[in-house]
């Protein structure tokens, strides 16, 4: 039995395809293009195309598939983008799931940690209800809302393959680091110039996690047949960003600057993704990896910038 793929070619995908090779297990990539190798498979989730044979009797789906959030700037269309193939791909697949005769052992459904919204300094875990707020016009009505509301939205698509019986773990994740790209791989050109600097206050908590462990983290769900719901992918010990940025320029062993970036700066720079998930704070705890007994390979920030850099 195969794993099922989709977002196979993005920074966290690549990654998991690569590890469970490297388990030994075979695997089949959902791709968007005419496949051009034996273990892809095609799917238009735009169109709603998708082989339900290709999922049969599959020992798991791991849906990672959706436009970058931080690959361009946010534009009304480029939102659009991001909600839709969210909620588009995320529905064909639970569909498609629901209506075979052999089900997938588990649909692990990728999410995020922006479903909780601006936590402040308060901790919240999976035990936490997500924020549900009035719409605001266009944009968030308050920061954090905008991408709470989407990662609501993606989660909520599952729903059909939960209700067919179907083990279903919504994987929360935060910035996880890799100097491959993603969060950290924007900021480490900057932090070996010299020129890092905390953002806005530099008091917004930063949830994190290294690449090794989310890919050990998702074996572990896998191995795991009574976990299911929200699982936070994120490391033990979340850090204020004033925090990373210190962490980080001794990682390189590079100074940083005292003057932070102000938020207009960086709103003028990024746009939506500055209110959303830059300058907001959220500190996520993995309680459930951590009472299903998940040991952590890099529990501190520290540990993970000195075995990544």
């Amino acid at each position: 039995m195969a794993v099922v793929v989709t977002g196979s070619s993005g920074l966290i995908g690549s990654a998991l395809v690569r590890a469970l090779r490297d388990e030994g297990r075979p695997v089949v990539r959902l791709v968007r293009r005419t496949p051009a190798e034996p273990d892809e498979a095609f799917w238009d989730p735009q169109e709603g195309v998708l082989d339900p044979s290709v999922l049969e009797g599959a020992e798991a789906v791991v849906h990672l598939a959706g436009a970058g959030i931080a690959d361009k700037r946010w534009t009304d269309d480029r939102r659009r983008e991001l909600v839709d193939s969210r909620v588009r791909g995320t529905r064909i697949l639970a569909t498609t799931i629901a209506g075979l005769e052999r089900k997938p052992g588990v649909l692990l459904s990728g999410s995020a940690i922006g479903v909780y919204g601006d936590t402040g300094e308060h901790p919240v875990d999976e035990s936490s209800e997500p924020p549900v707020r009035p719409r605001g016009q266009g944009a968030a009505a308050e920061p954090g809302q905008w991408l709470a509301d989407l990662c609501r939205a993606w989660e909520a698509e599952v729903a059909p393959a939960e209700a067919a019986g179907v083990r279903v773990v919504r994987m929360r994740t935060g910035h996880v680091l890799t100097d491959k790209g993603g969060f950290l791989g924007k900021m480490l050109p900057v932090f070996r110039l010299g020129i890092g600097a905390p953002l806005g206050s530099g008091r917004q908590y930063t949830s994190w996690i290294s690449m090794p462990d989310w890919l050990g983290a998702v074996a572990h769900i896998l191995a795991e047949p009574d976990v299911s719901g929200p699982v936070n992918l994120t490391a033990p010990t979340p850090v204020t960003n004033a925090e990373f940025t210190k962490a980080l320029g001794r990682a390189l062993r590079r100074p940083t600057m005292p003057i932070a970036v102000p938020g207009f700066a960086l709103r003028a720079g990024v746009g939506g993704l500055a209110d959303e998930g830059v300058l907001i704070g959220q500190r996520v705890l993995p309680s459930r990896l951590l009472e299903m007994g998940y040991r952590f390979k890099h529990p501190r920030l520290d540990q993970a910038l000195a075995a990544l850099l």
